[in-house]
């Protein structure tokens, strides 16, 4: 909701430094004067949107303002824009207006839907949520209306407002006793010199966005004293790139989003002195490792002592090491790793997916997903399987080298679990190109002994899906009903389990001249 000419109020008697909208574009007064030739008053504003002006500032050679983009600023007339409204007039307008439409709306803060508590009487004083998102915003108002008006909201909203300081917010939220939530994105909110003054107008806030607001990780350590409960911030879209350690602050946090940031990565282990954190968004933020300070060497790290939730999706992960660094996470259960650039020996993202689960023994979601006690074992056992060459080259059980160790920490705990592979079960990596040659195969058929053996030459690089659809097209059985082992010409007596519809048979080094068993049930 914007408010219109009418509505607006004049202009401010300290009007530099104020936020304005014109338009659909929000920006911050830099200069208020005469620009020379023109006649009359002007503003000269840079905007939100560093390509929306036309200059940086100056005129003709004269520089009124300054602006940290070359096209940032612009000079308009004050007649042109809206200095915004007070809370309780955009409360008005944006309740009496559209009271149904706002009431059945639903509020997301740092990604989490916030439901709407029963609402008996639409009366202002029991509004439990204030949604006043683009509402022009600009301060309190008359000192103790907002108390005696709206008293009971618990979550609000006041994203891309033209609030323009702390003192300003907290003017608002020093009103709301049971205030809980504040969304605060898409805001350009300039440092208060004094956090500690402010202290008692969130005391009891315990949820935070500030995306899209501008701020680097230093100025929100700055403004943290105000926030003594919050457990819940999130700063996406931000200008963070070097974190340093919030020492003494932010220590009730539970939950941080740095996504959308370009962080230097040498410095996300900083956060480990955050003792209470379990849910940490690294998502698009260019990191392609994570070193845990305490744990070069080691198994396990002090460090993120409670992370249980890291969401590293959309980044330039390539390095199985990093892998092994999240092992020493003591509390982590639910990872997600999309979007990333590891990669396995045969290519498959799914086989990616079954080394990472390997990797992490006390993981219980990847990428969203619960990881169920038969996905596990068949990743663990496949794991075996695919590094047992390199195992028994690296010494076995015995005298693994230390570098077999430092890429694999977990294989002897996997051996000790599963035991030690055996020779016809170790896969072999083959050179890329042998994956997309042919090779001949024999489908029998033990439990149908009047049914002949069917020959086939087969990609290797073919699917256990489509394996078992043309099955289906051969013996019109259902290619779930189908189950499939193997016996290698190399390894007499053995049948080995074909088990995941969606690796191929160069995964279970199924060879030119071996015989698929089938079945169905």
């Amino acid at each position: 909701m914007r408010t219109d000419q009418s509505e607006r109020d004049e202009m401010p008697l300290d009007p530099v430094g104020r936020r304005i909208s014109c338009g659909k574009e929000r920006a911050t007064v830099r200069y208020v004067g005469h620009v020379s030739p023109y006649e009359g008053l002007w503003l000269g504003v840079e905007w939100d949107n560093p390509e929306r002006g036309k200059h940086d500032g100056s005129h003709e050679g004269v520089r009124y303002f300054t602006c940290r983009n070359p096209k940032g600023g612009s000079f308009v007339r004050p007649q042109k824009v809206s200095f915004g409204v007070d809370f309780l007039t955009a409360v008005y307008l944006t309740y009496q207006t559209n009271a149904e439409e706002v009431l059945n709306e639903e509020i997301f803060i740092s990604s989490k839907k916030l439901e709407w508590f029963v609402v008996e009487e639409k009366r202002f004083e029991n509004l439990p949520s204030v949604v006043l998102n683009h509402s022009d915003v600009n301060g309190p108002g008359a000192a103790g209306e907002i108390r005696k008006t709206t008293p009971n909201v618990q979550w609000l909203d006041l994203s891309g407002s033209l609030l323009s300081t702390w003192k300003d917010v907290a003017a608002i939220t020093e009103q709301l006793d049971k205030l809980e939530g504040l969304q605060l994105s898409v805001n350009r909110i300039s440092l208060t010199s004094d956090p500690w003054a402010h202290r008692q107008a969130f005391s009891n806030l315990k949820l935070l966005a500030l995306n899209n607001c501008d701020f680097t990780w230093l100025q929100m350590l700055e403004c943290a004293p105000m926030w003594p409960q919050l457990e819940d911030l999130s700063l996406e879209n931000n200008n963070i790139r070097e974190l340093q350690r919030p020492e003494g602050i932010l220590q009730t946090l539970k939950s941080l989003n740095l996504s959308c940031n370009p962080l230097m990565q040498e410095s996300v282990s900083r956060l480990s002195s955050l003792p209470r954190l379990e849910w940490l968004n690294l998502s698009n933020t260019k990191l392609s490792i994570i070193q845990l300070e305490d744990a070069t060497q080691a198994t396990s790290t002090d460090i993120f002592p409670a992370l249980m939730n890291l969401n590293l999706d959309h980044n330039n992960i390539s390095e199985w090491s990093m892998v092994n660094e999240l092992a020493k996470l003591p509390c982590l259960v639910k990872l997600s790793c999309r979007d990333n650039k590891l990669v396995s020996s045969d290519g498959n993202p799914k086989t990616v997916n079954q080394m990472i689960i390997a990797k992490l023994g006390h993981l219980l979601y990847l990428n969203n997903s619960e990881i169920s006690f038969e996905e596990r074992k068949g990743a663990e056992l496949d794991y075996i399987k695919m590094f047992g060459e390199e195992w028994l080259k690296a010494g076995g059980v015995d005298q693994s080298s230390t570098a077999f160790t430092c890429q694999h920490p977990r294989y002897q705990m996997l051996i000790k679990k599963y035991g030690a592979p055996d020779e016809g079960e170790l896969k072999k990596p083959e050179p890329f190109a042998l994956k997309n040659q042919l090779i001949n195969i024999t489908f029998v058929f033990p439990d149908d002994a009047e049914r002949e053996p069917i020959g086939k030459k087969l990609p290797a690089s073919m699917v256990v899906q489509k394996v078992k659809g043309l099955l289906h097209r051969l013996l019109k059985i259902p290619p779930a009903d189908l189950r499939l082992t193997y016996t290698s010409h190399k390894v007499s007596g053995t049948e080995f389990p074909i088990d995941s519809d969606l690796k191929t048979l160069h995964f279970y080094s199924v060879e030119d001249g071996d015989q698929v068993l089938v079945r169905w049930s």
